[in-house]
This record gives C-alpha cells, sequence and structure tokens, in this order.
C-alpha cells in the first residue's frame, strides 16, 4: 500500500464516490468516509446504461447479483440487432440499464454493509496538504484530516475547481439533454406493450429514444438531446431561462416533428409526450482534455476528471476503472501517492480521450438535420444495421465500439 493511504476522504455520494469507497474498503483495507453536499440522496438523473466492462468491474465490487433485479434488460436491440451479444460472449456479461437512483440505493446498502460512513449536507470550500496529510474544511465550519483525498463529485468538482485544477473550466457541449421517467401505467392498454430494448427514432431535431428501465417494465425512460445555443453569459441563471423555454416548447415542437406519421410505434410515442407532466432538461458540459489530476494528496475520479459526452453510454464505467485501477496501484509496494497518481493519470487519460472522441462523433447525430438529409441519414442508418444482420459483424465485435465494451483494466499493464 502507498504510504500514509490509511484513511481517504471522498468528495461525492453518487457511483463513482461510492464505488471508490467500497473498493478501498474491502480491497485496500483503508478508512473511508464519503461526503456528499446534498442533504440526501438525490433522485436526479434518469437511466444510467452499464455496458460489458462496467458490469464486469460491479461483479469485481460484488454488485452484480443485486444490479440483475434492478436492470431492464441484458442484451440493447436495436433494428433486431443484438448489440451486445458478442461482448457477452466475450467476457460474460452484457448490457444493462438502472435508474440511478436505484443504483445509487445499491451502492449505499454496500457502503452500509462496509461501515463505510456517508455524510449528507457537506459543502467543501477548502483543503489544505502538508507532506503528511490533507485537511478539508466544510462550508459549516467542520474539518476532517486523510492521507488521500478523492474528488468524485462531477463535472462541476468543487476539489477540482478549488484545489487540484482551478483553471480547467467545463466546456458546454452544444448539446442539451430533455427527459424524463414515465410510469407504463399512466399509457392506454394499447400503448403500454413496449418491448424490453431500445427504441430510437431519427428526427430533423434529434433522435428521440425509449427504454424500459426496471425489470417490470413498469417505467419507461424517454429522452431527446438536441442542439440549443449558449446562453450569454452561461450562468445558471441564463440556464434556468433557457431551461424553462426548452421544456415549455417541447411538447408542441415534438408533435410537430412526428407530424403526420401513422403506425402503431408513432401513436406510441404521441401519447408518451401527451402524458408526461414533468421534463428535465440538462445541458451537456465536457472537462477539457489537458488537466491535472492530481496534487500532493488529492486525486480526481470520473466526470470530474474526464467528463464526456453521455452518446457512448461509458460514464459509469470509466469511473468504474479510475477506482480498480486506483485501487491496483496503491496496493504496489514501496510506491509514493506522487508515483501512484502520475501513474494513473498516465494509464487513463489516453482511454478517456478515445471514449470522448467516440461520445463526441456519436453525438453528432443530435444535430439539427433538413429534410433530405434526414431521408439520407434514417438510409443509411437502415442499410447499416440490415447489413450487420445479414453478415453477423456484430458477432465477430466488428464496428459499434463493442471492443471498447471489452476492456478489463484490470489487465492493463502497470
Amino acid at each position: 500500500m502507498a504510504p500514509q493511504a490509511q484513511k481517504a476522504i471522498i468528495i461525492g455520494g453518487g457511483p463513482a464516490g461510492l464505488a471508490a469507497a467500497i473498493r478501498l474498503k474491502a480491497y485496500n483495507g483503508i478508512d473511508t468516509v464519503v461526503y456528499e453536499i446534498r442533504s440526501e440522496p438525490t433522485t436526479l438523473g434518469g437511466a444510467v446504461n452499464i455496458p460489458s466492462n462496467g458490469l464486469r468491474l460491479f461483479n469485481r465490487l460484488g454488485l452484480y447479483d443485486t444490479l440483475v433485479s434492478l436492470h431492464s434488460r441484458q442484451g440493447s436491440i436495436l433494428a433486431d440487432l443484438d448489440l451486445a451479444g458478442w461482448s457477452r460472449g466475450q467476457v460474460g456479461f452484457g448490457f444493462m440499464s438502472v435508474l440511478r437512483r436505484d443504483l445509487v440505493e445499491v451502492m449505499l446498502e454496500e457502503a452500509t454493509k462496509q461501515s463505510v460512513p456517508v455524510v449528507f449536507g457537506k459543502s467543501m470550500t477548502k483543503i489544505v496538504e502538508t507532506e503528511s496529510q490533507a485537511t478539508i474544511t466544510f462550508a459549516d465550519g467542520t474539518t476532517d484530516t486523510a492521507g488521500l483525498i478523492l474528488g468524485c463529485d462531477g463535472i462541476h468538482s468543487a476539489v477540482c475547481n478549488l484545489h487540484v485544477s482551478p483553471t480547467a473550466a467545463p466546456e458546454y457541449t452544444g448539446i442539451s439533454n430533455m427527459f424524463t421517467i414515465l410510469p407504463v401505467s399512466k399509457l392506454s392498454e394499447q400503448n403500454r406493450e413496449i418491448a424490453p430494448a431500445l427504441h430510437a427514432t431519427l428526427t430533423s431535431q434529434a433522435p428521440f429514444g425509449v427504454m424500459p428501465c426496471t425489470a417490470s417494465g413498469s417505467h419507461l425512460y424517454w429522452f431527446y438531446s438536441r442542439e440549443v445555443p449558449l446562453p450569454s453569459g452561461d450562468s445558471r441563471e441564463r440556464w434556468e431561462t433557457v431551461n424553462k423555454q426548452q421544456v415549455e416548447g417541447f411538447k408542441e415542437s415534438l408533435q410537430r416533428v412526428i407530424g403526420d406519421a401513422t403506425g402503431h410505434w408513432s401513436d406510441q410515442l404521441r401519447e408518451m409526450v401527451q402524458k408526461t407532466d414533468t421534463i428535465k432538461f440538462y445541458p451537456l458540459y465536457k472537462m477539457p482534455p489537458a488537466v491535472k489530476w492530481f496534487t500532493k494528496r488529492s486525486l480526481i475520479l470520473g466526470d470530474a476528471a474526464h467528463a464526456m459526452q453521455p452518446h457512448a453510454g461509458q460514464g459509469t464505467s470509466m469511473a468504474l476503472e479510475d477506482v480498480l485501477l486506483l485501487s491496483r496501484l496503491l496496493e504496489q509496494p514501496n510506491k509514493s501517492l506522487a508515483e501512484v497518481f502520475e501513474k494513473y493519470q498516465f494509464i487513463r487519460q489516453p482511454r478517456a480521450e478515445a471514449i470522448a472522441n467516440a461520445s463526441a462523433s456519436n453525438g453528432e447525430i443530435r444535430k439539427v438535420t433538413g429534410p433530405m438529409a434526414l431521408k439520407v441519414k434514417e438510409f443509411a442508418f437502415w442499410g447499416l444495421f440490415s447489413l450487420y444482420k445479414m453478415t453477423g459483424l456484430q458477432k465477430w465485435g466488428i464496428g459499434m465500439n463493442q471492443k471498447d465494451t471489452v476492456y478489463d483494466i484490470m489487465a492493463e499493464p502497470i
């Protein structure tokens, strides 16, 4: 174990922070404590997609069996194409989609079993480091001290902004996401049957996606990602105005986009939109690539270090990879924290940048498209999926970034 790392303070009580607390306590024997700025476990967020590489790591955390009872599916079907079949055959894990709140609840239960304190309502204001320890001060005047500080507090990370990389500002991607969780019971009887798969429709504004997000199929997660201009000033108040404008006009604009389309799927879409009472709006930011992830005793992980667009479905899995690599590096004898942190960023940054680039490329489909370009795009997608289905290319892991989903951080040379 790296010297003077017998205790770790973790800022952020989401999946990244809880995974770090659970792993370092159970595997490395490090006492961990989690501090979360919110006053209680958040219900923010929609569904979390977890491909094979993430599921394998959840299994190593001892949480996979519990998640199986929560997930909505173990294979993603799009145009009758199994996008998880090859990776499932390679590593024994396929694909899951779970509500973020359910995932956090499972992880909080495991933290409790491991006797990991999770303290809510704690806003960090300062970190002071010495050669032997680091002390965190909170807004309520309390402090805590440890040999290791982990910033797992998301893209607007206090650990990053106030201490590790104060000049690193998140960048708006130009894309914003609107989404909701809709109880299937709100739909009419004929529209309640939604196959356990991702259903996506291309529109001139953006793709509209729907998927069940509970094991019973009782709730649907739908999302609509589209281009939204950056408001002048890029402040919280400006974004709140944009939020109100986008959400208020959403139902009308989407009904207009669906237009006079006929068929059962179009009828389902219309009713989903009509029966939606609350829509959440979330502008998508990313971290710039040239960011230092550590100081002498503090390290940022997950979105705090490498937030990216969500269009590769790898956000949670990337955070888990961070945690498992850190755990491995801390086990090396006679390695200082400086050496551990340097190796951590050296190994993780290239993969994070590669996944971020793939995600940004996938995000191009969210940009506004004219009628003719939309027809071309639809035809291209139909042709691509038909080719994959006829040739069975997906069974060999060709295309679809499937090789990213079988990556194993535990096999990475250190």
